[in-house]
């Protein structure tokens, strides 16, 4: 039974409109509120689905571009089986929904339901079983075929095509497969000769069996044509998906005797309509057919159930799905190590965009704000095989201040997407030096730079080595500008984690060491004394409590000699180097605008920026 409403109303809704089995339920019902709708109409689907963070579905149930788009809150559509032809796969992705499905749980018993429709064509079992209930006793038109030394091939040489491999060993046939992709070694273990063409495989065979996802390149492969290079004694098997087979070319060559026989678990259309080829081949005599029941046991419908659960759970949960159809598959072992570095590189997003693009001096929202950016790994990221969650933690960071809470769901699943829609560009970047030094097993250092978009260089003729010299100035000259204008220097922030707790330790040029989190108010000064006392003057006015502070000293290196001497500056004034700092307070609430223009001016702070994370 779903868990009452009232007592699961603060929990992640989720959606079960086909049937899961009861171990799965009792899964999701320890932490989520779970509503069982089944026979919903489309349209029911698409008005009730905007409530729902999770929607588990089998196969009839169409998760269409429509629902989707209706579906504001979820986060996972997860298919108990391994198909998702009923999914709008692409469409999820684009909102950066996670889609997941269960490749491993129904393996056997689609192998075994193969197996178990070979025979049943070999031995005419079906159409046996019709005639002697009819009251008929048709021995000599019901002879068959045995499997002993017959040759079975195999198109699809994945999980479901090599297990078939070997439960029909025990028949002692011989095993051919066409697989481009196929694992040489695995193929050699099951006893399987890999050939090298789909025209080699099929004159060979007196058993087909195709084992592949219907694709654009599998759709309609065995047609008129293939069918007419098989065996006249051959016999085709499908339960893998339908429309791998031209399911009308498939019915003529039955009726023409191109082919003696087929066993069919599914159909391009599901229940095929009426009149249709597909209805036409379920009725053949030729033809044992039977309603998709290649996943059909108790075994698999509970593995199935209890994997996609445990996914949603997990997602919903902030975790990695095991098998997501429109993400990365990334490691366990990866992932752990990657968790507080992702929290670590979304906060340095969103400290830039809040520091750099609309903080300072009051800037309005994006007008520092570049698209090009420099993330580099020190240390053992380095070393991992994928850094996918950072690149989507970096594009979720960098646009959350400006999409705002209700803005685009970014995660690994879009995060690519979104970023070329919004012109950002992301160069990750492995450096090997050693980063011990530091008291960091890693290091991470995000950078801002300035460029000439693509679609522009493409525009403009060559330059000449004087030109493209100015244009170094200009580009250097607009850099210095922009470093003035936010009184930070290069737009840089570097941080790590120590006790898995993200730490940012450096903006700009200013060495700090805080854990961004919360309301910040972050304060460039003359480091003078009284601008503390200044700033917690004005703020306790203003009812504003100070959590922590931190200091943030200009680093040395990153200053250039005539600062360190304290020359003047170009307008005459004191050079804004090395006396220097920023003040960053961690406060319990955020600071009003007003506030924060009152901290600006000769008593108080250069600027102020306010930051939330």
């Amino acid at each position: 039974m779903p868990v009452p409403l009232d007592s699961a109303s603060n929990r992640p809704k989720v959606l079960i409109p086909e049937k899961v089995s009861p171990d799965g339920l009792q899964l999701l019902q320890a932490s989520l509120d779970v509503h069982e709708r089944k026979g919903l109409s489309p349209e029911q689907l698409l008005e009730i689905i905007p409530e729902y963070e999770a929607l588990i579905v089998r196969s009839e149930t169409k998760v269409t571009a429509a629902v989707l788009e209706a579906a504001k809150k979820l986060k996972v559509v997860a298919r108990a089986g391994v198909g998702v032809d009923n999914v709008d796969v692409a469409a999820a992705t684009k909102r950066g929904i996670i889609v997941v499905n269960s490749p491993s749980g129904n393996i056997n018993a689609a192998a075994e339901h193969t197996v178990a429709l070979m025979m049943a064509v070999a031995r005419n079992i079906g159409d046996g079983c019709a005639s002697l209930k009819a009251g008929k006793w048709e021995r000599g038109r019901l002879v068959g075929v045995e499997l002993k030394s017959k040759t079975l091939g195999i198109i699809g040489l994945g999980k479901v095509g090599l297990t078939v491999a070997r439960l029909a060993s025990g028949f002692d046939m011989t095993f051919i497969a066409y697989d481009p992709y196929a694992n040489p070694s695995l193929a050699a273990a099951a006893s399987v000769a890999l050939v090298p063409t789909l025209e080699d495989l099929l004159p060979q065979c007196d058993f087909l069996t195709i084992h592949t996802p219907l694709i654009a390149s599998t759709k309609g492969m065995i047609g008129t044509k293939e069918l007419a290079t098989m065996k006249p004694t051959a016999r085709v098997l499908n339960v893998a998906r339908g429309g791998t087979y031209d399911e009308t070319a498939l019915l003529t060559a039955l009726e023409l005797g191109t082919i003696a026989g087929a066993g069919i678990d599914v159909f391009t259309s599901e229940p095929p309509e009426p009149d249709s080829s597909a209805t036409k081949l379920i009725q053949h005599p030729k033809v044992v057919a039977t309603p998709h029941l290649g996943a059909s046991t108790v075994e698999a419908q509970e593995n199935v159930s209890i994997d996609v659960c445990e996914q949603v759970i997990s997602i919903l949960a902030g975790q990695l799905p095991r098998s997501a159809v429109n993400a990365p598959l990334i490691l366990p072992e990866e992932y752990r190590t990657l968790r507080p570095f992702v929290e670590l590189v979304e906060k340095m997003g969103s400290v830039y965009t809040q520091l750099y693009a609309t903080g300072a001096k009051g800037h309005a929202p994006g007008k520092n704000f570049r698209t090009t950016f420099d993330l580099t790994y020190e240390g053992a990221l380095a070393e991992l095989n994928t850094t996918k969650p950072l690149f989507a933690a970096l594009v979720k960071g960098l646009l959350g201040p400006i999409l705002g809470p209700e803005g685009i769901n970014v995660n690994l699943v879009n995060a690519e997407i979104i970023a070329k829609e919004r012109g950002i560009l992301v160069n990750e970047q492995r450096s090997r030096e050693n980063v011990d030094e530091k008291g960091y097993s890693s290091f991470i250092t995000l950078k801002a730079r300035l460029s000439r978009s693509a679609s522009a260089a493409r525009e403009q003729p060559p330059l000449s080595p004087m030109e493209e010299k100015g244009q170094r100035v200009a580009m250097a000259s607009r850099t210095k500008r922009d470093e003035r204008e936010t009184g930070l220097g290069d737009q840089v922030i570097q941080g790590y984690v120590s006790a898995n707790t993200p730490y940012i330790s450096r903006l700009g040029r200013f060495s700090t060491n805080f854990i961004p989190h919360g309301n910040l108010l972050i304060c460039r000064n003359f480091d003078r004394a009284g601008k503390i006392g200044y700033v917690g003057n004005k703020l306790g006015e203003a009812n504003v409590n100070i959590k922590f502070m931190a200091v943030a000293p200009v680093d040395e290196s990153l200053i250039g000699e005539d600062v360190r001497a304290g020359k003047e500056s170009e307008n005459g004034g004191v050079h804004e180097g090395a006396n220097e700092a920023l003040m960053i307070l961690g406060v319990n609430k955020l600071v009003d605008s007003d506030v924060v223009a009152g901290l600006i001016g000769d008593e108080g702070v250069l600027d102020a920026s306010v930051v939330t994370l």
